[in-house]
């Protein structure tokens, strides 16, 4: 197999045109490679600048997640924080967490920051929503957002031999200074669902009128366990405004 590195955006075109294979950190394809063979061509994009970065609002798709830090919003930083081991961590990236994991741990938190994608096509660089990014799977550069007011994030415990762990998220926004936004993404499985609401200019005063527009979204279809979660995280970060564990 042939690893290229490209430098640059003109470099990555032309991987991306002999068909060079996106390896990401390798955590995830690499048993594969070795029970069914290893591509031809594949590329990194870990020597690449616009994949590299880190704060001020974006992210790059080549950063390993153990770099994630506070440059990023609570929500995103603890994400990273649970994924996987240590030297997993030290290896794998955010790109290769959100296009080429089935648990796409990371994608509850970038729902909630209304992420948008910067991908990479034959024809150059573009924008896009997540969505798109997790139906085509693209070349990711990056991620970017504007930094909430705050934001939350609990992963529950996995169970031997059982399904992915329960993920929730939430994170407040301003919104044109009618009052803040609450988004909240929650993982149920290998399934994630996500809902907004408006709330008041003070989010504190009416928690159980926001729990309730919630469930007017995808979030309703949610099981009672789920909402268990859902519902103390919700309310400890409108009351506090603070990340919430």
């Amino acid at each position: 197999m042939l690893l290229r590195l490209p430098l640059s955006i003109p470099e990555a075109q032309e991987c991306l045109a002999e068909e060079a294979v996106p390896v990401g950190g390798a955590t995830l394809v690499w048993a594969v490679w070795q029970r069914d063979g290893f591509p031809d061509l594949a590329m990194s994009l870990r020597d690449l600048p616009d994949a590299q970065v880190l704060g001020g609002g974006r992210l790059g798709s080549a950063v390993v997640l153990g770099r994630i830090d506070d440059r990023v919003p609570d929500v995103l930083r603890l994400a990273a924080a649970t994924v996987g081991t240590g030297a997993v961590r030290r290896t794998a990236t955010v790109g290769g967490n959100l296009v080429g994991s089935t648990l796409r741990c990371l994608l509850p938190a970038a729902l909630v920051l209304d992420a948008r994608a910067t991908v990479l096509a034959s024809d150059g660089v573009h924008e896009t929503d997540l969505a798109e990014v997790i139906a085509k799977q693209p070349l990711l550069l990056g991620l970017h957002w504007r930094d909430p007011i705050a934001s939350a994030y609990r992963k529950l415990p996995p169970d031997a031999g059982g399904p992915p762990p329960l993920v929730v998220a939430s994170a407040l926004h301003g919104d044109d200074g009618t009052g803040v936004r609450l988004r909240v993404a929650v993982r149920d499985g290998y399934d994630v669902f996500s809902g907004d609401t408006v709330c008041a200019a003070d989010p504190g005063t009416d928690i159980d009128r926001t729990l309730h527009a919630l469930h007017s979204t995808a979030l309703g279809d949610l099981p009672p366990a789920a909402w268990d979660v859902v519902r103390p995280q919700v309310a400890g970060l409108l009351d506090g405004h603070g990340p919430v564990r």
